[in-house]
């Protein structure tokens, strides 16, 4: 089985002036100078390049928090995978269950952008994850399924590797309520099962878990063998909660 290096994403959200950014950056990278671990942080488009600049000469990795499909256009408030390149940004999250609510996101402009952001080099971290209502109904694992193949109708194969998937439970996002280990471990297992069947190499793919954790947690659920990083949220915003989830990933 491949060894798959812990992946450990900060997504700032909607938080974060430049300032507070760049004094973010300052203070996190000695905390976490000898990990390991794939560390990205996810901050607002108007803090990316202040980030960007920030971490030149680490091996910290810098994502926007969405992007649009087409390169340019008549796109109000939209971002193009151009513009996130000319910033040196490498990464972009998808389909976070917070645009697939507040913003309409669908599983048909996911199955557009996913290809769209490889094509440009960046790599996709893709949010897929069910409702409080689809899993007190026992189709977790149905959302997930149909999510996963939707998202990713447009790749072959080979190209799934690429891509980072990042579990989140919505009934866990901003709620206080994480999963548990055996809920966490059971979902990642099966979305690797479902990337399989996709023909994928899915012990390549990295499976993040991401529902509200925290320092006090984040051991437990990132030694879970189908996890392989997490996608931090609010813990995230401050430096030396998220330098001690980069130390928990080993």
């Amino acid at each position: 089985m491949p060894e798959r290096t812990p992946y450990i994403a900060a997504n700032w959200k909607m938080h974060k002036t430049v300032a507070e950014a760049a004094e973010f950056v300052d203070a996190l990278l000695p905390r976490i100078a000898a990990t390991q671990a794939d560390v990205v942080l996810c901050p607002p488009f108007t803090a990316l390049s202040a980030v960007v600049e920030r971490r030149y000469g680490t091996a910290v990795k810098v994502a926007a928090q969405n992007m649009h499909e087409e390169d340019s256009g008549g796109f109000t408030g939209e971002v193009s995978a151009p513009m996130l390149v000319e910033l040196d940004v490498e990464a972009v999250v998808l389909g976070h269950s917070e645009r697939r609510q507040h913003f309409a996101e669908s599983d048909e402009a996911l199955s557009r952008k996913v290809p769209k952001a490889l094509a440009a080099g960046l790599e996709p971290i893709l949010c897929i994850g069910e409702s409080e209502e689809a899993r007190d109904a026992g189709e977790a694992e149905q959302v997930l399924e149909r999510q996963l193949q939707a998202d990713l109708s447009a790749l072959e194969p080979a190209q799934i590797a690429s891509v980072v998937i990042a579990y989140e439970p919505i009934w866990a996002i901003g709620t206080g309520r994480t999963a548990t280990p055996e809920q966490a471990q059971a979902a990642c297992a099966f979305i690797r099962d479902v990337l399989r069947m996709r023909g994928a190499a899915a012990d390549e793919v990295r499976i993040l878990y991401g529902g509200s954790v925290k320092p006090a947690n984040a051991a437990e659920l990132l030694s879970l063998p189908d996890v392989d990083g997490a996608l931090v949220g609010g813990a995230s915003l401050d430096p030396n909660d998220f330098a001690a989830i980069v130390e928990a990933s080993g």
